[in-house]
């Protein structure tokens, strides 16, 4: 029969090894790398991910980030080479390249934060102050954000961070001097207008005066042609009475007495007073139209 007491001890023995094989023991996934501290001493930082191991109850383990890290920076104000203040909104992304360099300088991630925001802080005013206002904003944006870049990662090195990139999310002016340079481009923009509309103004008047000038000469040499062609007209109309008067002197004079009856007797409430026997009556005393003897003949004027 085996002894209870050395099979108390083969369990203990059994335990200890697990416990020493565990505290032994670390795992260093693919976004991680570690750095092993003994007595709190930092050794070799490892940055192989998978299973690796440790003097247990001496050394302890620092996990720190392999991944491209966020820096979000507040919105501050910078002025320009033309003395214009700028509120700039910028942003870094960065990557712990020495973890152990990383430790012993800032030790955490929000420490490195912190660190980081001062230098770029300090970098935008630098290359920012030494630029004008239309260079950050149009001009040279893209060239300044590199600068910006070199020069914090420069600093950022002595944290073991290396920068990725650098970005100006936003570079405007503040709110009120905002306001100021849309209403003075809002004016000068309806001064432009005002511009343009008095010279739409002033050119159609002078198509209109254009215009009218055109209509009167052509009016009045239209009125002109007309009245030639109306004299020629009672020119002819008159050559072609007195040329039928002379045909036919009766038959001229019959035609132009019913002309007149027709004329004087078209209103209804036509009195005239007139002797029975005048001669404007002669075609209804005598159809031929030929007066009496003594009777006074009226002849009548070509053209009336």
């Amino acid at each position: 029969m085996r002894n209870p007491v050395f099979g108390g001890v083969i369990a203990v023995l059994g335990v200890i090894a697990l416990v020493l094989v565990y505290s032994s023991a670390y795992i260093v996934s693919q976004t991680q790398q570690a750095l092993v501290l003994r007595l709190g001493d930092p050794l070799a930082p490892v940055t192989t991910p998978g299973l690796h191991w440790k003097v247990p109850f001496i050394d302890s383990v620092v996990y720190i980030d392999n991944r491209i890290l966020d820096l979000e920076n507040p919105q501050q104000e910078v002025i320009a080479a033309d003395q214009k203040r700028l509120v700039v909104d910028a942003f870094a992304r960065y990557r712990i390249t020495n973890p152990l360099r990383f430790y012993q300088s800032v030790g955490t991630v929000q420490g490195a934060n912190s660190r980081l925001s001062t230098v770029l802080n300090s970098a935008l005013r630098r290359v920012l102050g030494e630029n004008t206002f239309t260079s950050v904003l149009r001009d040279q944006r893209e060239a300044l954000m590199r600068q910006i870049g070199e020069q914090v990662n420069r600093e950022a090195a002595n944290f073991g961070i290396t920068v990725v990139d650098v970005r100006i999310r936003r570079a405007d002016l503040p709110e009120a001097n905002s306001q100021a340079v849309f209403q003075r481009m809002q004016t000068e923009r309806q001064r432009e207008a005002a511009e343009i509309r008095a010279q739409g103004n002033e050119a159609a008047q002078r198509l209109r005066a254009r215009a009218d000038r055109e209509v009167t000469i052509v009016v009045a040499e239209a009125n002109s042609k007309g009245e030639q062609l109306r004299g020629e007209g009672d020119a002819e109309r008159n050559r072609i009475f007195a040329d039928a008067y002379q045909r036919d002197p009766d038959f001229f004079a019959f035609y132009r007495s019913m002309q007149a009856y027709e004329a004087s007797m078209k209103s209804s409430d036509t009195r005239m007073l007139l002797a029975p026997d005048s001669n404007f009556f002669r075609f209804f005393q005598n159809p031929t139209g030929v007066p009496a003897a003594g009777a006074p003949v009226a002849v009548p004027a070509a053209g009336n």
